[in-house]
This record gives structure tokens, sequence and C-alpha cells, in this order.
């Protein structure tokens, strides 16, 4: 029987991975770096920053537990994909899913649009594939726009496909939303399109930054729009404010 290897020094790591080994009945054997692999190990389980140490030649590295299992998974079956279709669906939790002839590999959920690209790279680097095509929510235009923008060096094509069926009442509704729309055909995007925010984003975004200062102050609509585009954090933005202030204070 061929088995996952687990290789790290990372106890939190290790306690999280073993307990999704097991509840998955996957089987696994603890290895330290100085050990001989044994021949029935078919993947090697360790954190990025341990990657190097690992001597073998598959290696299933990533901080999240269940993406290394859903990675090593992957691996081991030994396929050659032909175009991997990456279904994303954009939010303030973004989901995104790795489809591969036919069936789920991969799934996870992030929240910057400007790491979309990273995502799509990682969950992607230990596959074999032609070609990736990225399938996007239409919804959330800005943040749906951010993400092209991030993805489009790394993607083949991108389509933009119509999500309005694709919401679930779930545990994991981004991640089953990203799913339902890596399945659905939508229209080719010839460019990156411009982010351009709605009146309606930039009064949520001032609404935030009012919260967020405990009622102090509301930052002006040229600082949500900068938020909006992801050009800068919240937490930025709100320190430009107080900085600004203090400045006309002094005058």
């Amino acid at each position: 029987m061929r088995i996952v290897g687990v290789m790290t020094e990372d106890f939190q790591f290790f306690y999280r991975l073993v307990k999704g080994l097991k509840e998955r009945k996957e089987p696994f054997v603890s290895l330290s770096f100085d050990d001989h692999i044994p021949w029935n190990v078919s993947v090697i389980i360790t954190t990025p920053e341990e990657e190097e140490r690992v001597r073998f030649g598959l290696v299933a590295a990533s901080d999240d537990p269940d993406e290394a299992i859903a990675m090593a998974r992957a691996m081991v079956k030994g396929r050659k994909y032909g175009t991997l279709i990456v279904g994303i669906d954009p939010g303030m939790t973004i989901g995104i899913t790795v489809v591969g002839n036919g069936k789920v590999l991969l799934s996870d959920t992030f929240e910057c649009p400007e790491a979309a690209d990273e995502k799509v790279r990682r969950m992607t680097s230990e596959l074999e594939y032609d070609d990736i095509l990225v399938r996007i929510g239409h919804g959330d235009r800005t943040i749906r726009n951010r993400i092209i923008h991030s993805i489009w060096d790394v993607a083949d094509r991108v389509e933009i496909v119509d999500e309005t069926n694709t919401t679930r009442n779930t545990e994991t509704p981004d991640i089953d939303a990203a799913i339902l729309i890596s399945k659905t055909q939508g229209y080719d995007v010839e460019v990156p399109p411009e982010v351009e925010p709605t009146p309606g984003e930039l009064r949520e975004i001032q609404r935030r930054s009012r919260v967020e200062s405990e009622g102090s102050f509301t930052i002006g609509r040229g600082l949500a729009g900068r938020v909006a585009r992801g050009e800068m954090s919240m937490e930025a933005a709100l320190h430009e404010y107080r900085s600004d202030e203090k400045k006309r204070r002094k005058v």
C-alpha cells in the first residue's frame, strides 16, 4: 500500500495535519528529515519553509494542512491534465477551486484580490497540465476586476461567468459557488477591465472607515477609491487621513 510521509518540525502544523489524515483515513508515516524514506511512501507533506530540506521527488508543501492533503492526493494520482479550470467566486471572502478532468482537485478561500495570482500558482504548482482557464463570477464587479488584473499573467484564458444561480446555503458557500462557476461556460475577457468602484462601494468603505475609527472621522471619496481599487489598505487610508488632519491643524 502506498502511504503519505509526514516530515515537519512544526508541531502545530503536524498536529493539525495528522488530525486531518486520520479523519480522511489516509495511511501515513511520520518521518524526520534524517530518516530513510520507506519504499511505499508516495509523497511527502511538509511546510513551505521546510520544503528545501526534503530529499524526495514528490513534495506537497503548504501551511494549510487541508490544502497539503489535497495537493498530496492530486500528486499521487500521477495524472496529466489538459486544461485546468480554476473557478473563482469574487466577494469579501473569495472562493477558489481547481478542476481537472472534470474532478475537483483543490479548493480554498482567501480575502485579498491581489493575492489571486499567487493562490493560483500555489494550487497548481504540483500538477501537470497544458494550460489554465480561469472562470470568474460576474458579481462584485470591483473585486472581480481586481482579481482579473492579478491573475492575467497566470491564466492562459479568462472567462466571466454569470453566477446568478451559484449561491448556496451551505457551510462552504464561497467554495461551492466557485465549483459551480468552474462548470459554467462564460465569455472571454480580451483585455483586463478597468477597476472603477461604484458610488455604493465608496459609501460602504467610508462607512467602514467611520466604524474602524470609532466614529472619529470618515475618510473622503478619494481615499475610499484607493481602498476599493486595492491601491492601499483601510489601515493605510486611516493613517493617511490622520496624518493629513494633523498637518491641516498645524497650518
